[in-house]
């Protein structure tokens, strides 16, 4: 089952964030996303106009909901920037890579 089939999982807290081959292991199954500081994943959209971006950000928000996973989103002028980690950990969990693998299928 590949990742965008999966459904994210809340995290409660009290487990490690991903680091090293595991997450790595996660990161191979969506290369188009950068790999910060072994900390968060973040990604760029560009669109040719302002209502383009905004509906894409909706649809990201309404995924998000159905996920209950939240991302951060930066949203301007033709211009996205999704960065996802897990706030209760400080850093990736495997639903941060689901909702990555979801928004790419958007």
């Amino acid at each position: 089952m590949g990742l965008a089939d999966q459904k994210c999982v809340p995290c409660k807290g009290g487990v490690a964030p991903l680091k090293g081959d595991e997450l790595r292991a996660y990161h191979e199954q969506v290369p188009t996303w950068e790999l910060v500081n072994e900390h968060h994943l973040a990604k760029t959209w560009k669109f040719t106009n302002f209502a383009k971006a905004l509906e894409f950000v909706n649809r990201v928000g309404a995924l998000a909901e159905q996920e209950g996973h939240h991302p951060w989103i930066h949203f301007t002028w033709g211009i996205v920037r999704i960065e996802l980690w897990t706030h209760k950990i400080d850093g990736l969990c495997e639903s941060d890579f689901i909702l990555a693998a979801k928004i790419d299928g958007l």
